[in-house]
C-alpha cells in the first residue's frame, strides 16, 4: 500500500512538473516587455537589470524595453507598475524593502506587499557599514568609541530602513549619529571617499575599495560576514537585533496568469544558472553571485521580510 502510494505521489509530482514545463513553453509575450528598474541609471542594480534584459532577449527572443523609475525608496516604480495590466508585458526590478518596508512607513501607503506577483530573486546584497581606511577605524567599535568621546559622526543611508538602522545602532549603544540621506549606494560611497561623510551604508559597491585597502568594512549588516571582509563584526555584536541585507527581486502586478508567471520565472532561472550569462557574471563581481528563490520559497521570504520590517519600525518608535 505504501509503495503504491509512493508511486502515485511520484507520478503526480512528475505530471505537475511536466504541466509547469508545458506552461513555460506555451506562453510567449504578445509584444515588447517593459522592464521598470527602480534605480538610477549607471548603478549596480541598473546594470544587473539591463544585463538580465539582454540575456533574456538572447535566450528567449523576447524584446525588452528597460526604463529607470527611481524615487521614493522604490515606491515610484512599484506604484507605476501597479497601473499596468497583469499580462506579463510589464515587470519590475526592485529590492525587498521597497515592497516590504516602504508601505509600512508611508502616511498613505501606495500599495501593500500583497499587490505584486513575485517572479524571482536575482542576487543578494553585501550590505555593511564602511569608512575611509585613513580614518584609522578598524570596526564599528572604533566609531562608537569616537562618538562616545564627543566626535560628531555622519552616516550616509540610501534607504529609509537603513536610516532606521543608524538610529538603532545609536540608541542601543548610547551615542549620537547623524543620518544623512544619499542617492543610492554610490552616493554614500562617494560621500565617504570625498570626506563629506564619516560612515555610509553600502550594499556591494564597496568591495573593490575594501579589497584595495582604501576603505574599511566596519560591520556586516548581513546574517554572515561579508566575503571581502570576513573579519568585520556583525551588527548583532553591537546590540542590533536586525539584519539589513536585501534581495534584488523581479516583480509583476498581482494576479499574473500562471502561464506567464511560469514562463517568466523559468526564463529568469535559466539566465541566473548560466555562468556564461552577463547577468551571472556581473552578479558575481558586484554581489557575490546570483540567488534564485522562486515560488512558495519566495513568498515565505517576503513574509519574513515584512515581519522584520514591522519589528524594525516598532523598535524605532520605542
Amino acid at each position: 500500500m505504501g509503495f503504491r502510494f509512493m508511486k502515485a505521489a511520484t507520478a503526480g509530482l512528475m505530471l505537475a512538473l511536466i504541466g509547469q514545463s508545458a506552461m513555460a513553453d506555451d506562453w510567449t509575450p504578445s509584444g515588447p516587455i517593459d522592464l521598470m528598474i527602480a534605480f538610477r541609471a549607471g548603478g549596480g542594480a541598473d546594470t544587473l537589470g539591463r544585463a538580465l534584459a539582454e540575456d533574456l532577449a538572447s535566450s528567449r527572443g523576447w524584446e525588452f524595453i528597460p526604463q529607470n523609475l527611481p524615487g521614493r525608496g522604490g515606491a515610484a516604480m512599484a506604484s507605476e507598475l501597479l497601473t499596468k495590466p497583469a499580462d506579463g508585458l510589464t515587470i519590475g526590478i526592485t529590492v525587498q524593502p521597497s515592497v516590504a518596508y516602504v508601505p509600512l512607513v508611508a502616511q498613505t501607503p501606495p500599495y501593500s506587499v500583497d499587490d505584486f506577483t513575485y517572479l524571482s530573486t536575482l542576487a543578494g546584497s553585501q550590505t555593511g557599514l564602511i569608512a575611509r581606511a585613513d580614518r584609522g577605524w578598524e570596526s564599528l567599535a572604533d566609531v562608537i568609541a569616537a562618538a562616545r568621546a564627543g566626535e560628531r559622526i555622519s552616516v550616509g543611508a540610501m534607504a529609509p530602513n537603513l536610516a532606521d538602522g543608524t538610529y538603532v545602532i545609536a540608541r542601543n549603544n548610547d551615542i549620537e549619529l547623524t543620518s544623512v540621506t544619499v542617492q543610492g549606494g554610490r552616493g554614500g560611497l562617494n560621500g565617504v571617499v570625498a570626506g563629506d561623510l564619516d560612515v555610509a551604508w553600502a550594499a556591494g559597491i564597496q568591495a573593490q575599495g575594501v579589497e584595495a585597502g582604501s576603505l574599511v568594512s566596519l560591520a556586516s549588516a548581513e546574517t554572515v560576514p561579508l566575503p571581502f571582509s570576513p573579519d568585520a563584526p556583525l551588527l548583532s555584536e553591537f546590540g542590533v537585533p536586525f539584519t539589513f541585507g536585501s534581495r534584488f527581486l523581479v516583480i509583476a502586478p498581482a494576479n499574473l496568469p500562471q502561464d506567464a508567471h511560469t514562463a517568466l520565472a523559468a526564463a529568469i532561472e535559466d539566465v541566473l544558472n548560466d555562468p556564461e550569462s552577463r547577468t551571472a557574471q556581473f552578479a558575481q563581481r558586484a554581489f557575490g553571485g546570483t540567488l534564485v528563490v522562486q515560488g512558495e520559497d519566495l513568498a515565505t521570504l517576503m513574509r519574513a521580510a515584512t515581519e522584520e520590517a514591522q519589528a524594525l519600525i516598532e523598535a524605532t518608535s520605542e
